[in-house]
């Protein structure tokens, strides 16, 4: 689920109460609604018009707008999403939150949603057409999940109670993809048992029917809205309300399936003798003063285990008061400084002072730690200006690892004026005056230089809307892109001025090369823009519209910092870690790899050994390949492995796995990471990212250099779990960003796979274990479908090739895999 479900969860378990019911012996676990302070939240994914909807409007600008009623009368004020414009579907994956908070609602709440077009402009904007949605159902639970909403053509939204405009419609009225809906819902709740093979198939079917019905048999259009999910179902409570019903088991009628609430009046309460003593406690462990008091081997023993928790972990009272109580004699040990910090109590101000005053005799902190006290947790100004002090005294290269992070430490800070702000304008100024310098221009002109690289992002994105009005393939809008290149972009073909490339400002771009530029075939069909270099070279970038490259920037930040952190180590795994430059929410910059898919390598040789040996020959190496390419190939694969392994990427394919001609192997769009996965039936993927390919070109997985890429893996593996808490606190400071992946679930999930309760040489078993769990699941049985009466085989480890075959030919497939009968579901319903 996106973030605005993650964060709904993190809220409730920390800030309300959990109940629980019993019916018939069933335990039904719940939270109240009046105990949720979370404001109200949900995602606007995308709207699917109708065959006929949009098709006198050749180019609509649409938005919606998203409006709260609770009993009938408009709640707050509306908020819109932005404008979008690519052509169908209109898809905005964007997070609404309002001023509303869950423990506000009733039972008769309604989002109202109304889709807007301003192609004509701000004062002539069109009504596309209106849906509500009720946000409790009939039992009084808050409804969840994914929805797909009817929208009614050209009407508002109707926030009534007897509303003019529902969402749902009865079950005669609905069609094919929203009965797929419904059941896709119970199914991510829980009501649909999970099947991993047969949810593979499902999912790839469900989604070829989704898109061929929007394509071709849509006949009302909708609007695809996704409301946040919390870790129980939600029951209505008015705030203020008490809840103490405490119903017998006997009494309850199993027939009628009434939702029966029997509660504990003491859960969520505190003990006030507990309390008292924990106070009591506290004060006398906070007087003491000894500057010369040592730990007990215990106590020394207990705070090195303190130390080694991850930054994300909290501490408990215990844990809190032997820190202070220690805390002259750690201060040569500069691990315990944010330790230390942690277990103040700042709203305490003689404490907050003794401890302010003792950070100047600590040991000189990391930069991982330095980080940690610029989040939200650390709001002590003087706090966060020592975290400041330490990247003051890093190199430029070593800042360029963390920039991301620490723009986003402005949010945290309680002051425009503060010392992170101050250290960051003076960085721009800094590089202001280094090119000034160097390139031998003054302030203005190399401001000059910014404002032309934005004004060709902006030309851009210009031909990219001009190609999205046209509904041709690649081939054809490659075309119109160089006849656009020889029209009204002809001035792009030389440059007034040489313009710094946006990616690489090193590199001077004097003009685009029509003839090397092209449109790649892809969803959203990018541009591939090939420039000259005032060097006489030629430059290439993607730039990409309708994907949110922030992701790509993070992750590729991330495998930037991962491979200096290996090197460092004089582990070279040749990784291969572009350049990506977000310009927009939903578009961007990206560096130009020369390489191929090993899909297409696949397709053309028929395995990455045959082209690495065409690439690389040499009669003496192994496999007829040079040396240096087959160890480069297995450093790279190994180092993705882990990589992958560790963020949690998800929709891996042979796609979007490049090869370069001298083996580097490496990853492209990440557009799910942190465990998420693409489709909503998906199972669980492979801990690690390997393909049979793969493992084949090593020699297979008995052979030394397979035993020798296993062997980075784990080596690699235990490098980067020494870092854990700089890349930790990196994706900590992110929280927030409104990139949907990066949540406190997601930071939970990255964290777990860095396995810190082992140590190094459990921790290589346990990747190992992976690893040959890994290679079990890509190497399953493999069936003749010539024994069966057809024409070719078929690898049962590909499902997502299935819904190209007959129905008749998949029960086929599955009952000679021998899978068991009741798996299996009859041949008349996948008919």
């Amino acid at each position: 689920m996106p973030s605005a479900p993650d964060e709904a969860q993190a809220g409730v378990t920390t800030g309300t109460a959990d109940h629980s019911s019993c019916s018939g012996g069933k335990e039904f676990r719940f939270i109240l609604s009046q105990d949720i302070s979370l404001p109200l939240s949900f995602r606007v994914n995308r709207f699917v018009p109708d065959r006929t909807l949009l098709i006198e409007r050749s180019a609509p600008v649409l938005f919606v707008e998203c409006t709260l009623y609770i009993d009938g009368v408009q709640f707050g004020l509306s908020t819109n999403t932005r404008l979008k414009s690519l052509g169908s579907p209109y898809c905005w994956n964007e997070l609404v939150t309002l001023s509303a908070k869950y423990r506000d609602l009733t039972p008769f709440s309604h989002l109202a949603f109304t889709v807007w077009d301003m192609s004509s402009g701000e004062d002539n904007i069109y009504i596309v057409g209106g849906t509500t949605i009720s946000l409790f159902n009939s039992k009084n639970q808050l409804k969840t999940g994914r929805l797909r909403l009817r929208v009614w053509p050209n009407k508002m939204a109707d926030g009534s109670l007897s509303t003019s405009t529902p969402g749902k419609v009865p079950k005669t009225k609905r069609e094919e993809i929203e009965r797929l809906e419904r059941v896709a819902n119970k199914y991510i709740r829980g009501q649909i048992p999970h099947i991993g093979w047969l949810d593979n198939l499902i999912a790839n079917a469900a989604d070829k029917l989704e898109k061929e019905s929007e394509r071709t048999e849509n006949l009302h259009s909708s609007l695809i809205v996704e409301l946040c999910s919390f870790e129980h179902r939600v029951v209505f409570q008015e705030y203020g309300a008490k809840l103490h019903t405490s119903v017998p088991s006997s009494l309850v009628d199993i027939s009628k399936n009434k939702l029966v609430i029997a509660c504990d009046p003491e859960i969520g309460r505190i003990n006030p003798s507990e309390h008292k003593h924990s106070v009591l406690a506290w004060s006398l462990a906070r007087g003491v003063n000894d500057r010369e008091m040592k730990p007990s081997s215990v106590d020394q023993k207990l705070i090195q285990n303190i130390l080694k928790y991850p930054p994300t972990r909290t501490l408990n009272v215990d844990e809190k008061q032997l820190l202070w109580k220690f805390r002259f004699y750690l201060t040569s040990e500069k691990k315990a400084l944010v330790k230390f910090l942690l277990s103040v109590e700042w709203s305490d101000i003689q404490e907050a002072k003794q401890a302010v005053a003792l950070i100047p005799r600590w040991e000189s902190i990391d930069v991982a730690d330095a980080l940690g006290l610029l989040s939200p947790v650390f709001q002590n100004e003087e706090v966060r200006a020592y975290a400041v002090g330490v990247f003051e005294r890093a190199s430029d290269e070593e800042l360029q690892c963390y920039l991301l992070q620490l723009v986003q430490g402005l949010r945290f800070e309680r002051s425009d004026r503060s010392r992170l702000a101050h250290f960051l304008l003076c960085q721009i100024t800094n590089l202001l005056a280094f090119f000034a310098v160097h390139k031998e221009e003054n302030g203005f002109q190399v401001w000059q230089s910014l404002i032309e690289q934005a004004e060709l992002t902006a030309q851009l994105r210009s031909i990219m809307k001009e190609l999205s009005n046209v509904k041709h393939d690649a081939q054809t809008k490659g075309r119109i892109l160089e006849q656009l290149f020889s029209g009204i972009f002809s001035e792009l073909k030389n440059f007034s001025e040489p313009i710094p490339s946006p990616l690489t400002p090193t590199v001077l771009l004097d003009g685009i090369v029509p003839e090397e530029s092209l449109v790649f075939k892809s969803a959203n069909y990018p541009l591939c823009i090939a420039f000259s270099t005032v060097n006489g070279g030629t430059s290439k970038m993607i730039f990409k519209k309708g994907d949110n490259l922030r992701k790509d920037q993070l992750v590729i930040q991330i495998i930037s910092l991962m491979d200096r952190l290996l090197k460092s180590d004089n582990l070279d795994l040749h990784l291969t870690p572009y350049q990506v430059l977000a310009t927009g929410l939903e578009e961007g910059l990206v560096e130009f790899i020369p390489s191929i898919s090993v899909a297409k390598i696949i397709q053309k040789t028929g395995s990455i050994e045959s082209y690495l040996q065409k690439c690389n020959p040499d009669e003496d190496g192994p496999f007829g390949i040079t040396a240096q390419c087959l160890e480069t190939f297995i450093k790279s694969c190994a180092g993705y492995s882990v990589i992958t392994y560790i963020l949690g990427i998800g929709d891996r394919h042979l796609d979007n796995l490049l090869l370069q001609d001298d083996g580097r192997l490496f990853h492209v769009d990440f557009s799910y990471m942190l465990g998420e996965q693409p489709h909503r039936f998906a199972p669980p993927s492979p801990p690690m990212k390997l393909c049979k390919e793969m493992v084949e070109a090593m020699g297979g997985t008995e052979s030394e250099y397979y035993a020798r890429f296993k062997s980075y893996c784990c080596e690699a593996y235990n490098i980067l779990r020494k870092s854990s808490n700089l890349i930790l606190n990196l994706f900590y400071l992110m929280t927030g960003s409104n990139i949907e992946s990066i949540t406190d679930k997601g930071t939970s999930k990255l964290q777990q796979n860095f396995r810190l309760d082992l140590d190094d040489e459990d921790a290589i078993h346990f990747l190992q274990g992976l690893i040959n769990e890994s290679i079990s699941a890509f190497f399953p049985q493999n069936i003749s479908l010539v024994s069966l009466g057809y024409e070719s085989s078929l690898d049962t480890h590909d499902p997502s090739r299935w819904h190209r075959w007959p129905a008749r030919r998949c029960v086929d497939l599955l009952a000679a895999a021998n899978f068991h009968p009741d798996h299996v579901c009859k041949r008349e319903s996948m008919e």
